[in-house]
């Protein structure tokens, strides 16, 4: 996770002072490069105005980032997030995307999150998503056992449009829901 770090007091005068700073990271150095940019801000603005806030001006990460959220938090959610596998990334992506608070996942745990993720990123083939979740519910047999001379008959397109109301595409080619 990266965030671009803002002076607001040198924004608001004209002037873009910022850095990336890469998480996660220690408290203190956390500190230090609010510090610097701080620094940089009233150097550059050339004033005895007190430069104390920034605020985030881009990001790369895996969750949607909000200029004013706490760096502080981040680089919480950024420690948590190291030790997640890629099944368990997933399972928080699709939790902050349906507006569940990052924090709050990760403080509760993702165990307490019945979540059903279905991933088609592997699957090269130019078929909607919902229709792949569609055909793997047939061959699971969820519908029941579909004799063979019928199978012809399943319009796959209607059942993936009745699973757009279950189901979200939250990322590319990966299909979840919460139970």
């Amino acid at each position: 996770m990266k965030i671009y770090i803002t002076d607001l007091e040198a924004y608001n005068n004209g002037y873009l002072v910022g850095e990336w700073i890469e998480f996660p990271m220690s408290e203190d150095e956390v500190s230090e490069a609010i510090k610097n940019v701080l620094f940089k801000g009233q150097k550059a603005c050339n004033d005895n105005y007190l430069h104390e806030e920034v605020f985030i001006t881009d990001y790369e990460a895996d969750m949607n980032i909000k200029e004013y959220d706490n760096i502080y938090v981040l680089n919480e959610i950024a420690q948590a997030l190291e030790n997640f596998d890629e099944d368990e990334l997933l399972k928080f992506k699709f939790l902050a995307s349906q507006g569940y608070k990052e924090r709050d996942i990760i403080e509760n745990g993702l165990d307490t999150y019945d979540v059903e993720i279905y991933d088609f990123r592997n699957n090269t083939s130019f078929t909607d998503t919902f229709e792949l979740l569609a055909m793997q519910f047939i061959d699971d047999g969820v519908y029941g056992v579909i004799p063979e001379n019928l199978e012809s008959y399943i319009d796959y397109e209607k059942i993936a449009r009745d699973l757009r109301m279950d189901y979200c595409e939250f990322e590319s080619r990966v299909i979840a829901r919460t139970l």
